[in-house]
């Protein structure tokens, strides 16, 4: 049954992946949605109890949808729902683990330069992205105390946001959406994951990727 999440979240994923590249609206209203529900529904099924990376999910779902619908307000209520799906993960993550020095360095650095790039072209969007990408960072810093697939998964989130940023800067760059929806779905799939084995001392690798 574990392995059916997985599955599914495959195949949702890669409906995702061509709605995206197709440009298709209706593709991306069905598929979008359920990327987080599916992986929740996996972790559920395997720890069977609420915890900060169920909650986060959770935020996340409500992030995907608010992000589906155009326009500045629906955008910034998108970042607001991810900005407490990183808290949530952020919370879980610290009270699992504590990361490195050099990894709370290392992602506070690449805040910094990443902010001091976009700044200024982001407008009035500069301080709600400098707060926002400021939780993302420790997110990503905190994920590595947990292990290194949790930690590979907090990479990806950075990696799927920074896209946006650069898009919401009014960098065009080619094959961009797929760059973030590819990250993204790698990232939420590497976090679920990744929790589940270090919460329940499992050791096998996910057997289904997002294509």
């Amino acid at each position: 049954m574990r392995r059916s999440w997985l599955t599914l979240f495959g195949l949702v994923s890669a409906v995702e992946l061509v709605g995206v590249a197709l440009d298709s609206t209706v593709l991306q209203w069905l598929a979008k949605p359920l990327l987080a529900p599916v992986l929740l529904a996996y972790l559920w099924r395997c720890r069977g109890r609420w915890d900060a990376v169920a909650a986060g999910l959770v935020a996340a779902t409500a992030g995907d949808v608010a992000l589906l619908v155009p326009g500045r307000t629906a955008f910034l209520a998108g970042m607001g729902f991810f900005l407490v799906a990183q808290l949530a993960f952020l919370t879980g993550f610290l009270r699992r683990g504590r990361p490195a020095a050099p990894a709370w360095a290392g992602y506070l650095l690449a805040w910094a330069a990443g902010n001091a790039l976009l700044w200024g072209a982001l407008g009035p969007l500069r301080l709600p992205v400098l707060g926002y990408s400021l939780a993302l960072c420790l997110m990503a810093a905190a994920a590595t105390g947990v292990s290194a697939r949790v930690g590979a998964g907090g990479a990806f989130f950075l990696g799927s946001d920074l896209l946006i940023g650069v898009g919401a800067a009014g960098v065009e760059l080619p094959g961009a959406g797929l760059l973030v929806m590819g990250t993204y779905c790698a990232a939420l799939l590497l976090i679920t994951t990744g929790w589940v084995a270090a919460r329940t001392g499992a050791t096998r690798e996910p057997e289904v990727v997002p294509a």
